[in-house]
């Protein structure tokens, strides 16, 4: 069997060595868009000043890895990754791709669908924006009126620059009906769904539209573990339900928490300030036991399942 490795800020990092890995956070974010004025600026030691102790107290919990969600659009820094990086022995995986119709750059507006794929397909074999930091999956956003035809375009791109590369696709998705026709674009592109993270499926509330997901092999991303505005007992019930029908496999669990922001002087959101990625080993996992659930199965879900669906070979992405 090939190694697998994932693909992080600082290189390749084999999968074996790892143990439990949060799939979807933000340490860096500017929801102002791309016109703003300093958009997605800022001073990395700054950053890393207020951002370092929410990755220590993570690191102290038992997190090896955390995926950076923060894409072209919505502030991604690959300056402050590094710098976070270096700071922290989490392994933090960059993406490449792009946030929804209105953050999309005017420089990727213009683009075909092969440009757009191949632009990212160099994020991810070669370097982000020049340097040697690769990306390690795309990440997609969806309307929630849409998909717009920018948007499908960019699935159009992100689909064939994953069957390229074999990096996974991450999609922004408010509810299960834009999921199946993200499912049904991707399909007709010829993407392996197996490739495919159904993010904030949490928002979703019919179990059956995640366990159809998960039927046709996507990965259902619950993802506001922590969250004041989420129900806790329902993703709770939500992970019940999709172990109970065999699907624990496609489970992904996960805060989207963090969000330094560069337009706030202190970095602090102004809604509510930064939250820690710590709830999902200190609060969930327990309320997972308390029903039942085994070690082998939160294993499978925190450890293994985040591993396979962000591994490459250990050779890295094809180029």
């Amino acid at each position: 069997m090939t190694p697998e490795c994932i693909q992080t800020v600082k290189g390749t990092v084999a999968v074996e060595g790892l143990g439990l890995i949060l799939p979807h956070e933000h340490l860096f974010t500017d929801l102002r868009g791309p016109l703003a004025h300093n958009y997605a600026q800022a001073d990395p030691a700054a950053v890393a000043q207020v951002m370092e102790p929410y990755l220590a107290a993570a690191h102290a919990a038992g997190v090896t890895a955390l995926v950076e969600c923060s894409t072209t659009g919505v502030g991604r820094n690959v300056a402050v990754l590094e710098h976070l990086a270096d700071l922290t022995p989490i392994q933090i995986v960059a993406p490449t791709g792009v946030y929804r119709e209105e953050f999309i750059p005017p420089s990727l507006r213009g683009m075909s669908v092969e440009e757009l794929s191949e632009e990212w397909a160099r994020d991810l074999t070669e370097g982000i924006e020049g340097t040697a930091v690769r990306a390690g999956f795309l990440k997609l956003s969806v309307s929630d009126d849409g998909p717009t035809p920018l948007e499908v375009r960019n699935l159009g791109a992100a689909a064939q620059a994953s069957q390229q590369t074999g990096a996974a696709l991450a999609s922004h998705t408010a509810n299960g009906t834009l999921a199946q026709r993200q499912m049904e674009i991707l399909e007709s592109a010829g993407l392996d769904l197996e490739r495919f993270l159904w993010v904030h499926a949490n928002l979703e509330p019919d179990t059956a539209l995640h366990l159809e997901a998960a039927r046709r092999g996507v990965y259902v991303e619950l993802d506001a573990i922590g969250a004041e505005w989420q129900s806790q007992p329902v993703m709770v019930e939500t992970t019940l339900a999709l172990i109970e029908a065999g699907y624990a496999e496609k489970i992904l669990l996960s805060h989207d928490a963090g969000w330094y922001d560069p337009s706030q002087p202190d970095g602090q959101p102004e809604e509510g300030g930064i939250r820690g990625y710590t709830a999902l080993v200190e609060e969930f996992i327990p309320a997972l036991r308390a029903r039942g659930v085994t070690d082998d199965l939160i294993r499978l879900i925190t450890v293994t399942n985040p591993s396979r669906a962000f591994a490459f070979p250990c050779n890295g992405p094809a180029a």
